[in-house]
């Protein structure tokens, strides 16, 4: 089977196993076989979309990868990647609640604000927070957050999770 992945999904498909793939940023039919890429993505051939927005995701688009390339790795080889990486650890299979309500302006952040036990709610918000994209289409003015989104931040999902979830527990 020949795989292609996205540069954002290259770090996943090495962790799950895969030493054959070719990474191309838009993916057509006569690259490969399968492309691996993010699951807003689209494209005109067989592909496996996978979310990396949060460690939990992180972890089981590990799996979900190894199981379809016929490289399947253990939970333990998938938590040793978590090494190193003290947040996205700490919220790798986490169930924390916060007293922290927030307007959030993206949908890949709410898995994200989800995961970190904010509350997403429309009114009486502590903190607004979006992505860098959409900083000119926020209308409030106080306690903004700006979270870095795919192509300002490090292409490494660990790395990604770190700096992410940093300025978010700074808010607690």
């Amino acid at each position: 089977m020949k795989i292609v992945t996205t540069p954002m999904c290259e770090e996943i498909v090495r962790l799950a196993g895969v030493t054959d793939y070719t990474v191309n940023k838009f993916p057509k039919k006569e690259d490969g076989d399968l492309a691996i890429l993010l699951s807003e993505s689209k494209v005109e051939m067989n592909a496996l979309p996978i979310k990396i927005n949060t460690p939990t995701q992180v972890f089981e688009s590990i799996m979900e990868v190894s199981k379809v390339t016929g490289n399947e790795i253990s939970d333990d080889e998938i938590e040793a990647s978590f090494e190193g990486y003290t947040l996205a650890k700490k919220y790798l299979n986490s169930n924390f609640k916060r007293d922290v309500n927030v307007k959030v302006y993206s949908e890949f952040l709410k898995d994200i604000i989800t995961d970190v036990g904010f509350n997403i709610v429309s009114d009486n918000f502590d903190y607004v927070i979006y992505p860098d994209y959409l900083k000119d289409k926020v209308t409030e003015t106080e306690n903004l957050v700006e979270i870095p989104s795919h192509n300002s931040i490090s292409k490494n999902p660990f790395e990604k999770i770190e700096q992410r979830y940093a300025i978010l527990e700074n808010l607690i």
